[in-house]
């Protein structure tokens, strides 16, 4: 009711209250949360354009939307990950977030001229990290591909397709992603995974983790903190018999 309301230009309080405020009422954790916002920002449209006089929604107040545990992913979500990377410039997506943590978007920003094969360096919003045998391996054979199907193109990014090469921008996110839809291991959750994979590996210190990716102190400690967690849940398992 409070929908067609809306469009017709008559929303009243009332009426929201009647039907609107049980849509978010009904809702919970990130739900609540994403349909709070949605419903705000069409509020403040109809408010701006004099459709109404007032914002039923300003009173209202969302949840605190705890963060999900960080996990690491299984060997077998990652494995199909790099079954599902069937194209050259598929495989240096994976591989930059799989050994890197890049995100996609760092993927779709990275230059030609941020990758140094001479000296075996790959720089990654704007941190230098050593590159090694296997991401060489995987942008060569991309740069192969790159050179052989668009010898002509002025594009500097490192992935382009048959629509970028004829213009200077990045590939879309979709372009680079929509072989990891549907998967565990998407490459937003391969470059979380290689983030807590350090923190497990080398320890959980904040101080490494943005060290060696750059990453805000907030992010490196729920990373040492989620990495601490599985070593004591592991040290449990392993000794349950220890005080």
């Amino acid at each position: 009711m409070w929908r067609s309301s809306i469009r017709s230009g008559r929303c009243s309080t009332a009426c929201w209250r009647a039907d609107g405020g049980s849509s978010v009422r009904g809702c919970r954790g990130s739900r609540r949360h994403i349909t709070l916002s949605i419903l705000r920002s069409l509020f403040r449209h109809c408010k701006k354009t004099g459709t109404i006089f007032r914002d039923p929604t300003t009173r209202i107040r969302p949840n605190r939307v705890e963060p999900t545990a960080i996990l690491p992913l299984r060997p077998d979500d990652i494995r199909e990950a790099i079954n599902a990377a069937t194209t050259p410039a598929h495989r240096v997506a994976v591989v930059l977030a799989t050994v890197h943590a890049a995100r996609s978007k760092d993927i779709l920003s990275l230059r030609l001229d941020d990758i140094d094969l001479g000296n075996r360096r790959l720089g990654i919003t704007g941190r230098i990290r050593p590159l090694d045998d296997l991401t060489h391996h995987v942008i060569l054979e991309w740069l192969d591909e790159r050179r052989t199907r668009w010898p002509h193109t002025a594009n500097p990014h490192l992935l382009i397709n048959r629509l970028t090469a004829l213009k200077t921008g990045p590939v879309s996110r979709v372009w680079v992603t929509r072989a990891f839809w549907g998967l565990t291991a998407t490459l937003e959750r391969l470059h979380v995974d290689r983030q807590l994979e350090e923190a497990l590996t080398h320890g959980p210190d904040p101080l490494h983790l943005t060290a060696v990716f750059g990453i805000h102190e907030n992010t490196a400690v729920r990373y040492s903190q989620a990495a601490r967690q599985i070593l004591d849940t592991a040290a449990e398992q392993h000794n349950p018999g220890s005080p």
